[in-house]
This record gives structure tokens, C-alpha cells and sequence, in this order.
């Protein structure tokens, strides 16, 4: 069976001490979220040392928000997955659209950061989708195709088992505009088809998330269709009840 995630992207958002006072009230209502989902929780990278303890402890999963393409060297500014692997950090979103569209982060760069990731056993979540450009056109399966080709698909088989996708339609990223649960499961049944033809039967047990303004009120909907296995969450996120009530919708769209 596939795992059911769902995944808070807080972004560049909170302080460090409001972050705190949210990863308490996240962790304290856990207990609410239902057997059987995992939840994660992205915090900036200043926020990540002081927290994974405290996380973990709840039972919540840990992610960065990046890394670098980099083992080490004299990167100003950067953080290298080994540095996430030292303080616990079990998880990284690699090629969020904010990091392709506004540092051109190439696909080329995601791989690397992938292979860098797994290496320091820190699972990737890797993001792909199209603009509203692309969707207009009829671009976006073979946008999306492109993503995968130059990066996931490069990965040796035993690699691609440990990879969380997450689908995010780019034009539904802030914009209040959200997929329907049929053109989220068209695009996650088409990732699937095309994982299936390059890895067998192993495309059937990997997740793929849904990311792009999912929130309490249509969370269900989504999370009831057949290839949906959670969400990348963002807004929604920052707010301890809504993520809570997104994550036991899960449960409840699944039936």
C-alpha cells in the first residue's frame, strides 16, 4: 500500500518563536490525525535544529525546504544534505516551482540535489508541474514528462523507491485557483503511467502528492481520488487547525 502524507510547506514564514509556538500546536493536536497517515512539516532552515526533536518526538516527520547541488565547499549561503542529515532532518522539497521559476534551479540541478539527498538517506520530495501558459496550451502531460524524464527517471530503480512526488500545478500556487479532483487525478494517474513504463509495478507503491491550494474544504475531494496519496500543503499550513483537519480529511476521502 502506498503512504498517505501530507505535507506542511511553511516556507519563508514565521520566526523562529512563532514557528515553535506552531510545531506545539501541530504536535499537540497529532493525536487527532488518524492511524496510518504520516505527516511532515517544513520549517525555514533557521527554525529546523530546535524542532526535529521535539517533532520526531510527536511522530511528525521532518523536512528542509531545500539543499544545495553540492557535497561541501565554498558555497556562501548554501546547505548541503549531509548538514540535514547531522541534525535529524529526515525529508527535503527539491524543485518546488518557487525554486525553479525564481533561482533557476535546473532540472540538470534537481538530479544532482536528488542523488545528494538519498546519499545522506534524506528522502526527497520532489515537485513537478506546469504554468498556466502550459496548461492553456495543452502542454502540461508533456511538461511534466520533461520533468521526469531529466530527473526522476534517471535515478537506478532501488533510488526511485524511496522518492515522494508531488504534483503542483503552478498556476494554483497562491493564485486561489485550485485543480479539480478530476484534473488532479488525470495528471497523477498519467505520472504513474509514466513511472509504471520505466520502473514496473514499483510506481504503484510510490506517493504522489497533491500541492496547490489545498485546503479543509476541498481537501477530501482530492484526497478521494484513486492515485491522490496526500498533499503538499502551504498556506493552509501556517494555521495548526486547518493542517490537522487537512491531514484527517486523508482518512475521510479515502473512505
Amino acid at each position: 500500500m502506498r503512504k498517505k502524507i501530507v505535507a506542511g510547506n511553511w516556507k519563508m514564514n514565521t520566526t523562529y518563536f512563532e514557528g515553535e509556538a506552531l510545531a506545539k500546536d501541530i504536535a499537540g493536536k497529532h493525536k487527532e490525525v488518524p492511524a496510518g497517515v504520516q505527516l511532515i512539516v517544513a520549517p525555514p532552515f533557521t527554525h529546523l535544529c530546535c524542532l526535529t526533536g521535539p517533532l520526531r518526538e510527536a511522530g511528525i516527520g521532518i523536512a528542509a525546504q531545500n539543499c544545495a547541488n553540492h557535497e561541501s565547499g565554498a558555497y556562501t549561503g548554501e546547505v548541503s544534505a549531509a548538514m540535514l542529515a547531522s541534525i535529524g532532518v529526515q525529508y527535503c522539497i527539491i524543485g518546488h516551482s518557487e525554486r525553479r521559476e525564481y533561482y533557476g534551479e535546473t532540472d540538470a540541478m534537481l538530479l544532482e540535489k536528488v542523488k545528494l539527498a538519498l546519499q545522506h538517506n534524506v528522502i526527497p520530495i520532489f515537485c513537478i508541474g506546469e504554468r498556466l501558459n502550459e496548461r492553456e496550451a495543452e502542454q502540461h502531460f508533456e511538461v511534466v514528462n520533461q520533468q521526469l524524464q531529466k530527473a526522476i527517471c534517471q535515478l537506478p530503480a532501488t533510488d526511485f523507491a524511496k522518492i515522494i512526488l508531488a504534483y503542483e500545478p503552478v498556476w494554483a500556487i497562491g493564485t486561489g485557483k485550485t485543480a479539480t479532483a478530476e484534473q488532479a487525478q488525470e495528471m497523477h494517474a498519467y505520472i504513474r503511467k509514466v513511472l509504471r513504463e520505466k520502473f514496473g509495478a514499483a510506481a504503484d507503491s510510490t506517493s504522489i502528492l497533491y500541492g496547490g491550494s489545498c485546503k479543509p474544504s476541498n481537501a477530501a475531494e482530492l484526497f478521494g481520488q484513486p492515485d491522490v496519496d496526500g498533499g503538499l500543503i502551504g498556506g493552509a499550513s501556517l494555521n495548526g487547525g486547518d493542517f490537522i483537519a487537512i491531514a484527517k480529511a486523508m482518512i475521510t476521502g479515502k473512505g
